[in-house]
C-alpha cells in the first residue's frame, strides 16, 4: 500500500509518546493524543481527559509491542470504558529507531520505527466511521469460536494464538479478550474460519457449537 495522501480517521488516537505522534502525522490526520510514556500512571488530568474524550468518540490506542507498551495498554484498559476503545497492534520488529543511538531493551521497534505503509494499512480500516460500525456489528466472531478452534482453553492455546497473532502481524502474547478484539476488526467471519482452517459453519451447526461452547466457557 503506497502512501499518497494521509488518512482522515474520525476518532482520537491514543499513542504513547511524541515521536509515534510525529510518525503517525505523517500518515493519518486525527487527534492524536500521547500518554508521556509511564506519565500517563502519574498525571491524573491526562487521563481525565482520556475520559471527557471516551464520552464523545470510541478510542483508538496504538502502544508499542513491548513490554512498556503492554503495559500501558492494559492501564488504559482498565481506567478506560473497554466497549470505547479500538486496540490496534504493530508487528513485533527487531531494530532500532534512527535517533536512537542503542536498541530498546527489547530490540524492538516501537511505533515511531514502522514503515508509513505498514501504518496507512493498520489504519485505512477506520478511515470511515460509519463502516467500521457496520464491521463490527456485523461480525459474528465470538469467544465460542476461540474455544471451538483450540485458541483457548487448552494448554498449547497461547502458542497456537501466538502463531496465528503472527500470520495476521500481530504481536504475541495478547490476552484472549485482546485477541478477539483484533479478530473481530481486521477478519470477516469467513476470512478467520479461512485462516484456522475450517469452512464457515451454517446456521443451524453454528447454533449447535455456540451452546456448546458457551457451556463450556462458563465452566
Amino acid at each position: 500500500m503506497t502512501v499518497t495522501e494521509r488518512l482522515k480517521i474520525p476518532y482520537p488516537v491514543i499513542v504513547e509518546g511524541r515521536y509515534d505522534k510525529l510518525r503517525l502525522e505523517s500518515v493519518i490526520e486525527a487527534q492524536i493524543l500521547a500518554t508521556d510514556g509511564f506519565g500517563v500512571f502519574r498525571k491524573a488530568e491526562k487521563t481525565m481527559l482520556f475520559h471527557a474524550l471516551a464520552q464523545k468518540s470510541p478510542l483508538i490506542v496504538l502502544t508499542d509491542s513491548d513490554g512498556a507498551g503492554k503495559l500501558i495498554r492494559s492501564y488504559l484498559s482498565s481506567v478506560l470504558p473497554p466497549e470505547r476503545l479500538i486496540h490496534l497492534y504493530v508487528p513485533r520488529v527487531a531494530g532500532k529507531e534512527k535517533r536512537k543511538a542503542a536498541p530498546s531493551a527489547e530490540g524492538v521497534l516501537g511505533v515511531e520505527g514502522m514503515e508509513r505503509e505498514l501504518l496507512a494499512k493498520l489504519f485505512a480500516p477506520y478511515a470511515n466511521a460509519e463502516d467500521v460500525v457496520r464491521k463490527r456489528n456485523e461480525n459474528a466472531l465470538s469467544k465460542t469460536d476461540l474455544y471451538v478452534d483450540g485458541l483457548t482453553g487448552r494448554p498449547d492455546s497461547s502458542a497456537k494464538r501466538d502463531a496465528l497473532a503472527q500470520e495476521l502481524g500481530l504481536p504475541p502474547g495478547m490476552t484472549p479478550n485482546a485477541f478477539l478484539a483484533a479478530l473481530r476488526v481486521l477478519c470477516t467471519y469467513e476470512e478467520y474460519c479461512s485462516a484456522v482452517g475450517r469452512e464457515q459453519k451454517s446456521e443451524e451447526k453454528r447454533s449447535e457449537q455456540d451452546e456448546t461452547g458457551a457451556k463450556a466457557v462458563a465452566k
